[in-house]
């Protein structure tokens, strides 16, 4: 069992209590999750969403890292379509400067909400400087690494005594060729998108192009006292993918979501295919057997386990079972 544990973390809403809730009981996985030994714990980022609290993940990521002392604390994604790279760059330094050696900054490529969201966080970029995601990591690389940070004086600062470790979200092919051109750690989104032959492809095109990495595998996990009841507990989760007559398509977590989707789209041609997530589930032994069998075929090093949107006790009764298993297993 040569492989670490992570996790991440959207900070969903219970029946009947508040965003200050759901975010509360983000701290508090947090802290239980160092604890228990997990490498580190992402949090999301989620826009205009009434069921999820986290929109802001770096804002976050400073009150997790207040409330813990070792685990790396980072994004899960920041979705960097939105955003200046150099205002990316300074805040990771600083949370880096803060605390230092413990900072992910992870990015991805959707949008991380409606069409109405996506407007309202571009409403500022100017179209025709609009750089492609290529061209947005390769600015990240030169305002996090001090030695090339340089241009014509510009620095990301504070500079941190160690820098933020970068990871690059995706599930396909062009991510992971992507990621090893720029240097960045891939995190396979297989909690988004589980198909086997798909990863088998991703990992092999990321370990060529990179000489040799193994990409970390995010995947979605969930376990409980007994198969039923982790059974139970995942049988009403599910994701909704639209695909609009443009070629776009989203995964998003209702069919009310997916025709808001196309609405706020302008679109009125639409499809909407209900899913099934792969949802690795069961005592905490049959979820170690799942991660054991993915690291023998694929040689995994790293699994970031996200918990389906189930209560925070349920969540948390999950990543103390996988832990304590671990640890049994590990005796």
């Amino acid at each position: 069992m040569a492989y670490q544990l992570s996790l991440l973390d959207k900070s969903p809403l219970d029946e009947g209590k508040t965003a200050a809730d759901a975010l509360q009981a983000t701290a508090a996985l947090a802290a239980r999750a160092e604890e228990l030994g997990y490498c580190r714990f992402w949090v999301a980022e989620h826009h205009n969403m009434a069921g999820l609290a986290s929109s802001a993940p770096e804002t976050l990521i400073a009150y997790l890292l207040a409330r813990t002392s070792r685990i790396r604390v980072g994004s899960g994604g920041v979705m960097l379509q939105h955003y200046s790279t150099y205002k990316v760059a300074e805040t990771f330094n600083l949370l880096a400067t803060l605390a230092p050696g413990r900072v992910d900054l992870g990015v991805g490529k959707a949008p991380g909400g409606l069409p109405l969201a996506t407007r309202a966080l571009q409403a500022a970029v100017d179209p025709s400087r609009r750089q492609s995601f290529a061209e947005q990591l390769a600015d990240l690389n030169r305002y996090l690494d001090p030695d090339e940070g340089r241009d014509g004086g510009l620095f990301a600062t504070p500079l941190p005594p160690t820098a933020p470790d970068r990871f690059l979200l995706g599930a396909g092919v062009e991510s992971a060729r992507l990621a090893a051109e720029k240097g960045w750690k891939l995190v396979f989104a297989g909690h988004l998108n589980g198909d086997p032959d798909n990863l088998e492809k991703t990992f092999k095109a990321y370990e060529q192009a990179s000489g040799g990495d193994r990409p970390i595998l995010a995947l979605a996990a969930l376990a409980a006292e007994t198969e039923g009841g982790a059974r139970e507990r995942v049988a009403g989760v599910k994701i909704f993918k639209v695909f609009l007559a443009d070629g776009q398509s989203v995964n998003v977590g209702s069919e009310e979501q997916a025709a808001e989707f196309a609405r706020q789209a302008g679109v009125a041609e639409y499809r909407i295919e209900e899913k099934t997530p792969s949802v690795v589930h069961g005592t905490a032994q049959q979820v170690h057997d799942e991660l054991d069998a993915l690291h023998q075929r694929h040689g995994v090093t790293e699994f970031i386990i996200d918990t389906p949107a189930v209560g925070a006790a349920e969540r948390l009764t999950s990543i103390e079972l996988i832990a304590r298993a671990r640890l049994s297993l590990a005796a």
